[in-house]
């Protein structure tokens, strides 16, 4: 196989400090290591510039925000463009004043800002306080063309819900990327693996159904009240895993994803075609009442 029909992705599994500065180090530092093995298409964790602030609700965790373009995507796009990569950012974007979002922004291999994807599910959980954060994102279930394909972009909490992938990868999406911060609370180690489990089939499932290529990138190691659980992992449409990280340590997980892969999987498993659109109204209702 040619390499125009195989696109190398790279996710870089890390922990994330309090320490801004440091956390942009670390990710630059393996942006280029993931570079060097070949990667084309490299993603960082959600909210990887700081520690899971969202833990709490404290106001003074507004001055990490920046906004798009500013600083962070400003220089990641510098080294975009000399390591000829495409890169997946995860930023605590501010918009403008009082409109704050949970983003990542794809930065094509030329330098070039693809676009920015909002994410549109907000979860309030205890220790995941992001509706105090976050406004929901505005600008839909889109997918970003570059150089090495067309890129859709989930965050975190997005990740359990199948509309979001159907519509991005009806957008034209080759592979979906899901940033992400989740972990367990002490209270609930024991169901840890339970949860895990649940975590990767959700997300394989999107692959199967979809007929495409799904990368999951997790910070790990424990901040405060939280334990993240890493396994990164890279699946192809038949939901089979290819590379996946451990749990508590820093990796970077590389895979090699045949393009052609998707169209053949799509032909013989043809959900997309098999829809019945004519009859999914009801989808846009919160809840269907029996009696109806």
């Amino acid at each position: 196989m040619n390499k125009i029909e195989t696109r190398i992705i790279g996710l870089i599994q890390m922990a994330c400090t309090n320490d801004p500065k440091q956390n942009l180090q670390n990710a630059i530092d393996s942006i280029r290591e993931a570079a060097k093995k070949g990667a084309q298409i490299i993603c960082l964790p959600e909210l990887f510039l700081s520690s899971y602030f969202c833990q709490t609700e404290n106001p003074e965790h507004f001055s990490l925000a920046e906004p798009i373009p500013g600083p962070t995507s400003n220089s990641l796009a510098k080294l975009a463009k000399e390591l000829e990569t495409v890169l997946i950012v995860p930023l605590f974007e501010k918009r403008t004043e009082g409109i704050y979002h949970n983003s990542a922004v794809v930065i094509d291999a030329d330098g070039s800002l693809s676009g920015t994807y909002r994410k549109m599910h907000i979860p309030d959980d205890p220790c995941f306080h992001e509706k105090y954060y976050f406004t929901p994102g505005d600008n839909g279930f889109i997918s970003f063309s570059t150089r090495y394909g067309k890129i859709g972009v989930l965050i975190c909490w997005d990740q359990w819900f199948p509309e979001a992938a159907r519509l991005t990868a009806l957008t034209g999406a080759q592979f979906l990327f899901y940033p992400t911060a989740i972990g367990y609370q002490e209270s609930d180690r024991a169901e840890s693996p339970h949860q895990i489990a649940a975590w990767e089939t959700v997300q394989k499932s999107h692959a199967i159904s979809n007929g495409l290529f799904v990368a999951s990138v997790n910070r790990f190691g424990k901040e405060d009240d939280l334990t993240f659980w890493g396994r990164s992992f890279i699946c192809n449409p038949f939901g089979n895993v290819l590379q996946q990280a451990n749990e508590n340590e820093a990796e970077i997980i590389i895979a090699s994803c045949s393009i052609p892969e998707i169209e053949s999987t799509r032909q013989n498993w043809p959900f997309l075609r098999d829809r019945r659109v004519d009859t999914y109204q009801n989808l846009n209702k919160l809840f269907l009442d029996s009696d109806e």
